[in-house]
């Protein structure tokens, strides 16, 4: 496969954590619903370890996602880890059944799962790690609080936040420095267009999750499928490129537990939309 954009082209989160600007988002390598393990292991760990191969030097995986399953296959494949590997996780939400997701920002609880990832990661500290969701039964300030005691205790190298608006992270921001946020966010859902912005405006990583979809705006004969024949390439790829081209500090993590899938997103990363492309891409309506 030829080198792509994506190799050459870093953001540096925290100050200290120089990433590539395509990562890998390892919730789709457990099974369906997000629950228990992969229908296939072997695949999911060759995928992990493709993704490396290729260059990426970003992953994102969360206690839940499993739950436990995808930091287990991670820590499976990778380790000992490549010394320019970064491993960020997430803890906040619970997992009564498959697609279930229950936020529970409790100090008690993030202490469990934070020392559960500790030891299924086989890290004495996580470098980048996310409060997942903001609890409505807890105030924000209490969670992020006990991040930021665990931080000077060394178990955590930098806080994210993710699934947030503008004001969460404000709130967030006045217990601790929030080096990340991860949102929904892509072609044809950009309710946190604002929280971009802010993010861009404060050299914050922002990560999108769901990165690749196109929905309605993929027809055939439409501006989007237009775009995508005049590059070679598949609606999810041109998706890609527009995240790419919107802010220096998009760091898209599509996922998946597939090789074959894994290598088609990477060759979007090195796609470089026109100016006016962009802008037609970014006036359409989902």
């Amino acid at each position: 496969m030829p080198e792509t954009k994506f190799l050459n082209d870093y953001y540096t989160i925290g100050g200290d954590l120089k990433v590539r600007r395509f990562g890998f988002g390892a919730m789709r390598i457990t099974g369906k619903g997000i629950w228990g393990p992969p229908k296939d292991h072997d695949e999911a760990v060759a995928v992990v370890r493709r993704a490396v191969e290729l260059g990426i030097n970003f992953i994102d995986t969360a206690d839940s996602y499993g739950p436990h399953v995808s930091e287990e296959i991670i820590a499976e494949a990778l380790y000992p880890y490549p010394q320019d590997l970064i491993i960020a996780t997430k803890g906040g939400l619970v997992r009564p059944g498959p697609d279930q997701w229950e936020p529970d920002g409790r100090p008690e609880h993030l202490q469990e799962v934070l020392e559960g990832s500790l030891k299924r990661l086989r890290l004495d500290r996580i470098d980048l790690y996310q409060f997942h969701r903001p609890d409505p039964k807890v105030p924000i300030e209490e969670s992020v609080g006990f991040l930021a005691e665990m931080q000077k205790a060394g178990k955590i190298r930098h806080i994210g936040i993710s699934n947030v608006t503008v004001e969460q992270l404000n709130q967030a921001q006045k217990v601790a420095p929030m080096v990340s946020v991860q949102n929904l966010y892509n072609l044809t859902d950009r309710t946190s267009e604002s929280v971009v912005d802010a993010t861009h405006k404060q050299n914050i990583g922002f990560i999108p999750w769901y990165p690749l979809a196109t929905g309605n705006l993929a027809k055939p004969g439409g501006p989007l499928d237009e775009i995508a024949r005049n590059h070679q390439a598949t609606p999810a790829q041109i998706a890609l490129a527009w995240l790419l081209k919107r802010s220096p500090n998009m760091l898209p993590i599509a996922g998946t537990g597939s090789i074959a899938h894994l290598e088609e997103n990477i060759k979007g990363a090195n796609i470089e939309l026109t100016d006016d492309e962009f802008q037609t891409l970014a006036s359409l309506k989902a």
